[in-house]
């Protein structure tokens, strides 16, 4: 039986790349002549041999060798800056339908710093949402570092998550206890769907008498909340069930 041919276009990995070259500058300005000179090897081995093995090899490499001569930064370690590095210019060799492909592959491949590095580089690596169905899978892990890599300071999920993703997002990390005031778009994602989403966790920490989420009251608009929903907080309020950040919000005479 002949099958029809997809219509659907594959998914094409755009790059940013100004971004990318800002953080080779950031990358290769501290290191020293050895390592420069293993850096400038590795990607001539990578331009040779563009493909998910030779990113792994050459990011272990890395680790095991010159990356120990070099201090890492309150951001990143050199060693998961490498790791990006290397997978950009594996992509940039790819065929366009080919990079998200890679992508995956190293990603599947990658241990723990690795997965880390490459999800909060995604917003640089995959600029139009490609890998959407990657950092959804990434935010099954519970692993809290891994999923703090996509959660937290990440314009990701800001920019390629819907709603109901978005929300799940929020909620899973108030879950892990991840600072959510750090979740990029979350202003802009408050309203009354998340306000219930919120309301409901709320009811159930109280309920099962476990501390409220540290950041639970970052979610909320409070400005839109229903006239049955703020009754309901003011009663908790009076009942000094609430924390006492919560109290600052409530409207003096609701």
């Amino acid at each position: 039986m002949n099958l029809p041919l997809s219509t659907h276009p594959v998914p094409v990995l755009e790059m940013r790349r100004d971004s990318l070259a800002d953080l080779r500058l950031r990358f290769t300005e501290p290191l020293d002549d050895g390592t420069r000179h293993w850096w400038q090897q590795a990607e001539d081995q990578m331009a040779a041999q563009p493909d998910a093995q030779t990113v792994a090899r050459l990011s272990s490499q890395y680790k095991r060798g010159p990356g120990r001569q070099v201090p890492g930064n309150s951001a990143w370690t050199h060693a998961q800056l490498a790791h990006v590095l290397l997978l950009a210019q594996a992509l940039e060799y790819q065929a366009e339908d080919q990079r998200l492909a890679l992508l995956r592959q190293v990603f599947l491949w990658g241990d723990d710093q690795e997965k880390i590095a490459l999800l909060r580089a995604l917003d640089w690596l995959d600029s139009h949402g490609a890998a959407l169905d990657l950092a959804l899978q990434a935010g099954r892990t519970n692993n809290s570092q891994v999923f703090a890599a996509i959660a937290l300071d990440n314009p990701y999920p800001a920019r390629h998550y819907d709603e109901r993703a978005f929300y799940q997002l929020i909620l899973k990390a108030l879950g892990m206890g991840l600072d959510v005031r750090r979740t990029e778009g979350l202003p802009r994602r408050r309203g009354h769907p998340l306000n219930q989403l919120a309301l409901d966790l709320l009811e159930e920490q109280l309920a099962a008498e476990r501390t409220v989420s540290a950041g639970l009251v970052q979610v909320i608009a409070f400005a839109l909340l229903s006239p049955p929903q703020l009754q309901r907080l003011v009663e908790l309020d009076r009942q000094q069930r609430l924390p006492a950040d919560w109290h600052d919000q409530l409207p003096l005479n609701p």
